[in-house]
């Protein structure tokens, strides 16, 4: 099935104009990027070379995503806008509120059954704006967009973090927070800085053991998990022919990590395939007739240094698997290195648990490849050592996977099949192996591995590797096991070399499945009533913030000053948090609970100057609502790295909270403060956050004089009597600082 057929064929109808008028204009060859974003600049967007990480640009994008835990807040949101129906294609997936413990058929009537109130809303909200909505066990959403929505040279945003993972059919999807969704769905401009482009160049061709996911595993050591912030990743070369469309989104989706805005692959002969495979075979023939501009420009091949920003070689051929954590995803190891890092880091070597799937490696490729190592294991006598869970992206590629007899193969070594949903990769993992008071190690072929991330367990170490890696250590139970060359002991004795994995791009026999899950909105839901019960725990209806009262900020507490990684994990955590993602006023009970405070070194205690006692952090910032009085936090590096969930930033500010004072941001977190009417500022001068007191006085000045450009002056006030004050950098564009005067994005949009 196509979806938005006619919209579709529109735009590539208009794309050879489109690409023709932006290479006048811009007089230079075009990369994929620049490409594909020119051609969706906003009608009110004027044509010119806008300079990359400096202007502000609105565009136009051709659809919007959300999965169900942040759906929630977005169609709340949306609710507030005045709009009768989207103005852009949208959907809903419900893939986050499925918690993994028994089995898919257990899971998915447990979560149908506890969440029936959320879902009951999310389908109401769908059918009367005109949304999409694809039920419980349809998939997770990523892998689903992947299957139907995803389309060269198209352009979309999601509420998840990972959306890039489009990138993989050459679509610029970005992730965004739900009050940016609803200015697209809202048929408003949407804005973004211009992105620097990050070139990949990709040579030579993956064999043996190693795995597309080895790629982005191997750049995010690169790069780090901040240094493709404002930026996106363009791979090119002759490297992307050999990579299927589904090995490409796994790349994609993962650049999330290094901070990237987005990625993007050119379309070619595995794009097609991929296409033609998931019944979209006039998409293919729209994209075969426009290749010339869903590709970087020949001349950019050919002298990329003088296109790209940075960049950045890696030679498939000589891939090596690697192994990243645990605690953060850049942290990356060759599998050679791996073992003698284990040891001497002390991480604990017995490898507990195997984790197959998430957004990030759940395709049917993923799925082959790992069962073809676990059936030879099987045939060779070899007994899995530690606990195994399969969790398939899509009801499609479930379905499939079952009639080809890959999950038996799974199930006959003593693995679970859980549902087509996130699960452990979100927190959302009913752990029954009581962990919590000793170290261990799990894997998996998730994205993240932030503490606590997988089973809210601090103490759980886990590293990421591909589903091909993470299939090896399992049936090994150790993380120093080196498929490539060390062998295993089987029933008999006798010693086996895991056999390399071999798999399937596309199913031999097409796909299939019998009830995909999708529910198609009426065509008229003008009529329908979202009713919210003002009594439930689950959801409430938004109110309005507050506008700025044109004062300077004078003599704000500081709330926490958080030391290290300060993740939106840490922030707005999730696991059995997410059935309060509705309910702004409950889920800010779990505001920065993950934070370390740098004055203790402990989380959720902070310093009540008040009692002099200390305080949880919610329970304080409420304090100083009830008394009228805001407050600031204080943070390092990359904060708000992970997630795009806008709880983060909705928290604080609807606990009083007036500003957020760091080193750096993450791109979307920032963009999330901004929208709902903070202050996001950085110090100009990074030590300057060793000056900030446990029981200071905060005020910002400069306020009354707001604008583009103009440093703000932070002055701390001591509890000795003394005072001291400095700069701090902003990035708020004239739009921008209107939200913060009307108190939110929303606010100045009605």
């Amino acid at each position: 099935m196509v979806f938005d057929k006619e919209m579709i064929e529109k735009i590539y109808a208009e794309l050879p104009e489109k690409i023709e008028k932006i290479k006048s204009t811009l007089q230079r060859p075009l990369t994929l990027t620049e490409k594909t974003l020119y051609a969706h600049l906003s009608a009110d967007e004027v044509l010119k070379s806008h300079e990359r990480a400096v202007d502000y640009v609105n565009f136009s994008p051709d659809r919007v995503a959300m999965q169900d835990a942040t759906a929630q807040m977005a169609l709340l949101q949306l609710m507030n806008s005045g709009r009768k129906t989207v103005a852009v294609p949208s959907t809903v997936h419900c893939d986050h509120l499925i918690q993994a413990h028994i089995s898919a058929k257990v899971d998915l009537g447990t979560a149908n059954q506890t969440n029936s109130e959320v879902y009951d809303f999310l389908s109401a909200v769908s059918n009367k704006f005109g949304i999409g909505f694809w039920k419980p066990g349809a998939g997770i959403i990523h892998q689903v967009v992947l299957e139907n929505y995803a389309f060269p040279g198209g352009m979309m945003v999601g509420t998840d973090s990972h959306t890039p993972n489009a990138g993989g059919l050459g679509m610029i999807a970005i992730g965004v927070g739900g009050a940016d969704a609803v200015d697209v769905m809202a048929g408003l401009p949407w804005e973004l800085k211009m992105p620097k482009i990050i070139g990949v160049k990709l040579t030579g061709k993956l064999s043996g053991w190693a795995s597309p996911k080895d790629v982005i595993l191997k750049l995010a050591g690169i790069l780090t998990v901040k240094s493709g912030t404002n930026a996106i990743i363009e791979y090119f070369g002759e490297g992307t022919e050999s990579l299927s469309a589904t090995g490409k989104g796994t790349i994609c989706n993962m650049g999330a990590e290094v901070g990237a805005t987005t990625s993007i692959f050119p379309f070619d002969k595995k794009s097609a395939e991929y296409l033609n495979a998931t019944g979209r075979a006039s998409v293919a023939d729209f994209a075969l007739k426009n290749i010339a501009h869903l590709q970087a420009d020949a001349e950019v091949v050919a002298n990329p240094e003088k296109y790209y920003d940075r960049l950045i070689e890696i030679n498939l051929s000589e891939l090596e698997p690697h192994v990243n954590g645990p605690f953060t995803p850049d942290a990356a190891y060759t599998l050679s290195e791996f073992a003698k890092a284990v040891k001497e880091k002390g991480y604990p070597q017995k490898m507990e648990v195997g984790l197959i799937g998430s957004c990030t490696n759940s395709s049917y490729e993923d799925l082959t490849r790992a069962a073809s190592i676990v059936k030879k294991a099987k045939e060779d006598g070899l007994k899995v050592q530690a606990q195994f869970i399969i969790n398939p992206g899509s009801e499609q590629v479930r379905y499939t996977a079952e009639r080809d007899g890959v999950l038996a193969e799974f199930e006959s070594v003593g693995a679970v099949v859980m549902a087509n949903a996130c699960g452990p990769c979100i927190g959302q993992w009913k752990r029954d192996i009581d962990v919590a008071d000793r170290p261990n190690s799990i894997i998996t072929s998730f994205n993240r591995n932030f503490a606590k991330r997988a089973d809210g367990n601090p103490n759980t170490h886990i590293f990421i590797g591909s589903p091909e890696i993470v299939s090896a250590l399992t049936i090994a139970g150790d993380l120093t096991f080196n498929p490539l060359k060390d062998t295993l002991t089987n029933e008999k004795g006798e010693q086996v070399k895991l056999a390399e994995p071999k798999g399937y791009e596309l199913p031999i026999k097409g796909f299939d499945v019998k009830d995909a899950g999708y529910i198609a909105p009426v065509e008229d839901g003008s009529g329908i009533e979202v009713n919210i019960n003002p009594e439930s725990k689950r959801l409430q209806k938004l109110a309005p913030f507050a506008p700025w009262d044109g004062k300077e900020l004078i003599n704000q507490p500081l709330l926490i000053k958080a030391k290290g990684k300060c993740t939106t994990d840490h922030i707005s955590m999730a696991g059995p948090w997410l059935r309060f993602r509705g309910h702004i006023d409950n889920i800010s009970d779990n505001m920065l609970i993950g934070a370390v405070n740098a004055f203790n070194d402990k989380t959720n205690a902070v310093l009540d100057p008040e009692t002099g006692e200390y305080s949880a952090v919610p329970a304080l910032a409420r304090k100083y609502k009830a008394q009228g009085i805001g407050s600031v936090v204080v943070a390092e590096e990359n904060y708000g790295e992970g997630s795009s969930r806008e709880h983060a930033a909705m928290e604080p500010r609807h606990l009083n909270v007036k500003a957020i004072l760091v080193k750096s941001f993450a791109r979307i977190h920032e963009t999330n403060l901004k929208k709902q009417g903070m202050l996001a500022l950085t110090f100009a001068d990074k030590n300057d956050y060793d000056k900030v007191r446990e029981d200071d006085k905060i005020s910002i000045l400069g306020l009354t004089e707001f604008a583009p450009g103009k440093n703000l002056i932070v002055m701390l006030t001591h509890s000795d009597g003394t005072s001291e004050q400095f700069e701090a950098i902003h990035t708020y564009n004239n739009a921008q600082i209107e939200w913060f005067k009307a108190g939110s994005a929303l606010n100045g949009l009605k």
